[in-house]
């Protein structure tokens, strides 16, 4: 086995300290995967599905706008397959992940924070079309949900038999559609999570602590008959699970994980017996940099 091969390969814990003998609560550890992230799957999927239906090959040049863990995926498949990879980020989000981004040789350039992710987008795909490169278009290409409808959510099924509830965080949204796509065949309500200044849930847009999940926009993939609830959650509970999983679990995650784990105590309040499974998307040190474990509200 190589290091390439491990990724999806993640383990599943039972979070002891936030469950109970009616309600159980499990989480499917995404840092494991060797580039730290479940985007790790994503750049895999995007990267290896191109190249089979023959839009790239060795030495072509692959773009994509990213806060980071998806940069870092595909830049890990690039390697593996000879690419070049070019990388549209925003200011504003965790150093960490553009400094590992170019250590594994992706090309990194830097978008207005004011234009957020939509400003990021719009820079790569004109950056494709300039260059002929291929612009990977996470947000928008059907391979992303199907990324984790292949790989995450049987995983689930085959550990987790007697599940009776999924919550997963929703940024582009492939990973809860993915899911719930695969899982809703199997009775599993699913539950999206999304911070205070996403949309999903018919808030006003603004800017949130809680990196890696909540949208500027319905995401484009993304059905709504697919969602059984939203939870939208404050930034201060998502940093205050971060600490929590750290103390009571020995767990190590991002503020994403915090907001993931706070929908499903808030599902959790509801009921009576079952089995939810969450989905921690990476760990805390890639946002060491942010201060993640000494979070103080500024408004």
């Amino acid at each position: 086995m190589i290091a390439y091969d491990l990724i999806g390969q993640t383990p599943l814990v039972l979070l002891e300290y936030f469950s109970d003998e009616n309600v159980k609560i499990y989480a499917k550890l995404e840092q494991f995967n060797p580039g730290g992230s479940i985007k790790d799957r994503l750049g895999k999927y995007l990267v290896e599905t191109a190249l089979e239906a023959g839009e790239i090959q060795q030495g072509d040049t692959i773009v994509e706008a990213t806060a980071g863990n998806t940069g870092i995926g595909l830049a890990m498949a690039a390697n593996r397959f000879g690419l070049q990879c070019k990388i549209f980020a925003p200011y504003g989000f965790s150093e960490e992940k553009i400094s590992i981004m170019t250590a594994l040789g992706a090309d990194v350039c830097r978008t207005p924070q004011h234009e957020g992710m939509i400003g990021a987008q719009q820079q790569a795909k004109a950056y494709a079309q300039q260059y002929d490169a291929c612009y990977m278009n996470q947000f928008e290409t059907a391979r992303n949900p199907q990324t984790y409808h292949d790989t995450l959510a049987p995983q689930l099924i085959n550990a987790v038999p007697q599940m009776d509830y999924c919550v997963a965080g929703i940024g582009s949204g492939g990973t809860f559609t993915g899911l719930a796509q695969y899982l809703k065949s199997y009775d599993v309500q699913c539950y999206a999570v999304e911070p205070e200044g996403s949309i999903l849930n018919g808030g006003a847009k603004h800017s949130h602590a809680t990196e890696g999940i909540g949208s500027e926009k319905w995401p484009q993939f993304l059905k709504r008959q697919l969602v059984d609830g939203i939870f939208t959650i404050k930034d201060k509970d998502a940093f205050n699970n971060v600490k929590l999983l750290a103390m009571k679990e020995g767990l190590l995650v991002g503020s994403s994980s915090g907001a993931a784990l706070q929908g499903a105590l808030e599902l959790k309040e509801n009921m009576t017996h079952g089995t939810i499974v969450v989905i921690f998307p990476d760990g805390s040190d890639r946002y060491m940099s942010k201060q993640i474990f000494n979070y103080k509200e500024t408004k």
